[in-house]
């Protein structure tokens, strides 16, 4: 299966796409898998250069390129903070532009989910509200848009994954280091 083409387009041996190409240009952009990630921890809420390093695995040169190559292309915007007793410093933000990136991450992710995943996926993407199931559609109707501050990112219950493990067990830290409750003694 293929899209189809109008008329005067069938005969693709004349035109050539090459740098018009917008997938291209967004691959590009992306060229690396850190500064897909940038974008990905953005979603997640990540802000901080430090933390980006750390969440992605990366090295920190990697991440400073990714993050000036988004920021140059107006994906991210840098946002000055100043903790007390420290220099100031930039925590980086998602642009508009950014912002419309969700819908890529969102079908990669779905793809990936249905097609590289062994058994059910770590995360599940939810209507905050609702609890429905966040899905990235071909479609001619107009739709709205579900903005990324009401999705809620869930665990799925039955998934066997290091995610999992790590998440239970940071869970349990947190629940074994909380004062008992007085009523308890």
């Amino acid at each position: 299966m293929a899209m189809n083409f109008e008329d005067r387009l069938r005969d693709r041996d004349p035109w050539p796409i090459g740098d018009e190409c917008s997938a291209g240009r967004v691959l590009e952009l992306l060229s690396t898998r850190t500064a897909f990630l940038v974008v990905r921890e953005c979603f997640y809420g990540t802000t901080r250069f430090d933390d980006f390093v750390a969440r992605i695995g990366a090295s920190a040169p990697a991440v400073s390129r990714a993050l000036a190559q988004l920021k140059a292309a107006r994906i991210v915007a840098p946002v000055p903070y100043r903790e007390p007793g420290s220099r100031a410093r930039e925590e980086y933000r998602l642009t508009e532009a950014g912002e419309e990136l969700l819908p890529v991450l969102l079908s990669l992710m779905q793809w990936g989910d249905a097609h590289l995943q062994e058994g059910r996926p770590p995360l599940s993407f939810v209507e905050a509200d609702t609890g429905r199931p966040i899905r990235v559609r071909v479609t001619a109707d107009p739709a709205p848009q579900t903005p990324s501050d009401d999705i809620e990112i869930r665990l799925n219950p039955d998934c066997r994954s290091p995610l999992a493990a790590a998440v239970g067990a940071a869970q349990e830290a947190r629940e074994s280091s909380r004062p008992g409750d007085p009523s308890d003694g």
